[in-house]
């Protein structure tokens, strides 16, 4: 699959590769397999691999458009794995568009979103969880989604993988073997320790999945829906978690309208807080339509917060004909707020099916004990995300996971080889599909789509 692609990509792109706008210097890039007419269109002189020489950037009538570096870097020693040039000029936007079009008269053509990282991928530069990684540090809002970005573009998740596929190959080996020797009168299937590897095969991959959760974490964050009936403290609430005064707050009941967005980092775990309007029945046209809105919020919620009066202390949400009638699906915490007026002190309950905290918006009381419930309702440790991976990555190891199961239960049951060797397969597949050493066109585009022009 991958080499097929390979030999579509005999085009030269150029991209710019900063920023657009204004600034002081501005890197445009171009990739291709032949060079030589843009280099010599363009600088009108040879230049030495790898190393950044200062010369004029020419129009077609031989003008200067800017004065910058160059540097040549000839395949497969480069980024892309093709030949690679780089003009470093100056950061205006109408110098930048005239060598562009220079470059594109010359025989280039303009990149496609995440087209560089794309080439890099199919020329073998990088696999596929590190080109993710390259849009992950490049969108990380923490110092540890960006740490965490750095170690898998290093290769860190990609060897985790690689390790699992080897063990995962030698047990295809040795199933398949088996399979070939069936009629003879040694049984290989039968033998124990086959189960052991597989057992042990699975407890790795749930080390690997555990992690992976952790990065997935730290690249999507949670959505955090706070909502509740009018004048519960909701505002207050996502102001105290934002540090700045996002929402009015007043002593009117249904002052919010609307819903509310803030992204917060706790420890740095990315968190979508959503503020929604105070939910009650309504004849009131605008007010309506708030609730309609936070009602459609809360379908989305990674967790609920559900604010009540700390008065109303014994409030059970799962016999409240109002919040039944919700159907939220996401995790419940039922957040108790205004104890100061009641002379509580901060206390976190688990109940069976949901947990109870309570809390002061106002005085502060009680909001480390949220944060920390929040962080612990995820799974989510300080400072554990050895590597960046997104939804698809723990997908997958989940499905290869599965797989290996079903295996050592065709394997435990029925001694059937040939079930387990096709869940192996399954099993191997799917891990494949993280680095993209089995993967398809429309993944593909889907993933460096998502990436900046020039990356």
């Amino acid at each position: 699959m991958k080499a097929s692609l390979v030999l579509t990509n005999v085009d030269t792109i150029a991209a710019l590769a900063t920023p657009a706008g204004r600034g002081g210097v501005a890197v445009i890039r171009v990739s291709g397999p032949n060079l030589t007419p843009i280099i010599n269109g363009i600088l009108q002189r040879e230049l030495s691999p790898r190393i950044a020489t200062f010369c004029d950037f020419l129009d077609e009538q031989e003008h200067s458009l800017d004065q910058g570096i160059a540097i040549f870097f000839p395949a497969p020693h480069s980024f892309t794995g093709e030949n690679v040039l780089e003009l470093q000029g100056h950061g205006g936007p109408v110098v930048v568009q005239q060598i562009l079009q220079r470059i594109f008269q010359l025989g280039a053509r303009p990149a496609r979103p995440g087209e560089f990282s794309e080439r890099a991928f199919l020329n073998e530069k990088i696999d596929l969880a590190q080109a993710e990684s390259i849009a992950d540090l490049i969108n990380a809002n923490s110092v540890h989604a960006a740490r965490a970005a750095m170690h898998s573009l290093q290769g860190e998740f990609s060897q985790l993988i690689h390790v699992l596929l080897e063990s995962l190959i030698q047990l295809r080996s040795y199933v398949e073997a088996a399979l070939d020797f069936s009629e003879e009168e040694i049984d290989f299937l039968g033998d124990h320790s086959l189960v052991e590897k597989i057992d042990v095969l699975i407890s790795c991959v749930d080390e690997v999945l555990s992690q992976a959760k952790q990065g997935a974490l730290l690249q999507e964050g949670m959505t955090i829906v706070i909502a509740g009936k009018p004048n519960a403290g909701k505002s207050s609430l996502l102001n105290r978690l934002s540090g700045r005064e996002s929402a009015i707050v007043t002593d009117i009941p249904g002052t919010t309208r609307d819903v509310l967005r803030e992204d917060i980092q706790i420890d740095g775990l990315p968190l979508h807080i959503v503020d929604t309007a105070g939910l009650r029945e309504s004849q009131d046209k605008v007010e309506k339509i708030g609730i309609e809105r936070a009602q459609e919020e809360i379908k989305k919620a990674d967790r609920l917060l559900w604010i009540v009066d700390a008065k109303e202390e014994g409030f059970d949400p799962l016999s409240d004909p109002f919040f039944i009638s919700l159907q939220c699906a996401a995790p419940l915490t039922l957040v108790y707020n205004k104890i100061d007026l009641i002379d509580k002190k901060p206390e976190l309950l688990e109940k069976p099916l949901y947990t109870e905290i309570m809390i002061s918006a106002k005085t502060a009381a009680g909001i480390d004990l949220l944060k920390k419930h929040l962080k612990s309702a995820v799974g989510y440790h300080d400072g554990e995300g050895k590597f960046i991976a997104r939804i698809r990555h723990v997908d997958a190891l989940k499905k290869s996971r599965h797989s290996l199961e079903v295996a050592l239960k065709h394997l435990q049951a029925h001694r059937a080889g040939e079930l387990v060797a096709e869940e192996l397969r399954y099993a191997q597949k799917s891990l494949s599909e993280i680095t993209g050493e089995f993967t398809n066109e429309d993944l593909l585009g889907r993933i460096f789509s998502s990436f900046c022009v020039g990356k």
